[in-house]
């Protein structure tokens, strides 16, 4: 299999990637790869002047994280 020069890989821990199928299982998105660009897009989006979450969507976040072991 050729690699496309417009992609790149990114390796993730195998319980998060998971964690994510299950996440997006009902949802548009068709796979992994697909939510993860589009939470970095959210992220590191050109020109965005606010923050990419609110303070409860960050705390929602942190929580969540520590929940699957990544935060203490």
């Amino acid at each position: 299999m050729a690699s496309n020069p417009k992609f790149k890989t990114l390796s993730i821990p195998a319980p998060l990637h998971e964690k994510v199928t299950e996440l997006i299982e009902g949802t548009g998105f068709h796979s992994v790869s697909a939510f993860v660009t589009f939470v970095l897009r959210q992220i590191v989006s050109d020109g965005r002047k606010e923050e990419p979450f609110d303070h409860e969507m960050e705390e929602k976040i942190i929580s969540r994280l520590k929940s699957l072991g990544y935060l203490n």
